[in-house]
């Protein structure tokens, strides 16, 4: 799911990853509109209100959203210089390392967030920081194809890919095609999963900013499991080869 890349990597791949991460985000979504009122997993919004005070020459209430949407950009460009860095040692799964900042970052909140040690806004700036590590590394693992923080442009490649269901095209095609608009539901459906069960938690069960551990839980647990089982595949192939 992770270390697969190139030719190696097939759609099962993309959809594993597609259903861990957007069900993350969803949780992540949803915990930060009900703890602090404000959108954390995508920066549109924001850059409207960042406008929108500046038109008003509210210089102080800007530069809060100037500060989330960098924010976003900063978790976006800090997961692609270490996924980049590192990329020629073979040794390390290089894109452990934006999963293992969110996760720390998701158990930072939950932490300070539930003991009100930290202001709302840094709050915010947190969680759109691992949002951006989270983007730009899926982006990068699956070549562009998955995209698991906001759903704008997602709706709009669905809407796209099924009027062109309504069109002659060889069945090779149709089969791409398929596949693409059954990659972009699991994507919607599992962000609205987790969106559900992270309100459910937060609300029903009082967990709180408690919410995020259950995320980083996931993402740890997802990380462990695929290391694993891709020793066990290599050592298999391995085996395989020097019979």
């Amino acid at each position: 799911m992770f270390k697969h890349q190139g030719e190696s990597r097939t759609l099962k791949h993309n959809i594993q990853l597609a259903i861990l991460l957007s069900f993350v985000a969803g949780m992540v979504n949803v915990v930060g509109f009900l703890s602090i009122q404000q959108l954390t997993t995508n920066v549109t919004g924001h850059f409207a209100l960042f406008i929108y005070d500046l038109s008003n020459l509210e210089l102080s209430k800007g530069l809060v959203y100037f500060l989330y949407i960098f924010s976003f950009l900063l978790g976006a460009f800090v997961s692609s210089l270490l996924i980049e860095t590192f990329r020629e040692n073979k040794k390390m799964n290089v894109f452990a390392f934006p999963i293992i900042i969110e996760s720390a970052l998701l158990i930072l909140v939950a932490i300070l967030g539930g003991k009100n040690l930290i202001s709302p806004n840094w709050i915010a700036c947190l969680l759109l920081f691992a949002m951006g590590l989270q983007n730009s590394f899926v982006t990068k693992v699956s070549n562009a194809v998955v995209r698991t923080t906001h759903l704008t442009g997602l709706f709009t490649d669905l809407g796209i890919e099924l009027s062109h269901l309504f069109f002659p095209s060889s069945t090779l095609q149709k089969q791409s095609l398929k596949a693409t608009i059954r990659l972009r539901i699991y994507i919607i459906s599992f962000f609205f999963l987790g969106g559900f069960v992270g309100g459910y938690i937060f609300s029903r069960w009082h967990f709180g900013f408690n919410t995020l551990l259950v995320g980083a839980a996931i993402l740890i647990i997802a990380l462990l499991y695929d290391d694993f089982s891709f020793r066990i595949l290599k050592s298999a192939r391995n085996f395989r080869q020097n019979l």
